[in-house]
């Protein structure tokens, strides 16, 4: 996703990317995440905000997760070098020598609202043993 000069200069706090996986193919990509995805995003200084899976909705063969960015410029400058990163490539290639993974990703760039930065979540009391 490349972008206007514009819209580079504009805030973007999170990306929402949504991956929806063939039929038993999450473990792989959950495996991938785990094993290579991270430390190579580490590498390139991408900060990933959360990872989901589905409980209850749509699919049980989901992953959505959060990265958070200082501007889409960053964005751009980032996951270009980690998508072309040799050592990204070869994981994904390894990864998938038993089948595809994904049948759809879907991804939406996010800036907050007036009233919408993210709080702090309460601390919730200890449980007892």
């Amino acid at each position: 996703m490349s972008f206007s000069r514009d819209i580079r200069k504009q805030d973007c706090d999170l990306e929402l990317r949504i991956y929806d996986c063939l039929p038993g193919r999450l473990p792989a990509l959950l495996n991938r995440f785990a094993e290579h995805t991270l430390a190579i995003w580490d590498k390139h200084g991408i900060r990933q905000a959360g990872f989901f899976t589905t409980i209850v909705g749509e699919s049980s063969h989901r992953l959505t997760y959060l990265i958070a960015w200082e501007s889409l410029a960053d964005r751009e400058v980032k996951w270009k070098a980690f998508t072309t990163d040799p050592a990204w490539l070869k994981a994904r290639d390894e990864s998938e020598r038993d089948g595809q993974i994904l049948s759809n990703i879907s991804n939406q760039l996010l800036s907050p609202t007036a009233n919408g930065r993210p709080r702090k979540p309460p601390t919730l009391p200890e449980r007892p043993e």
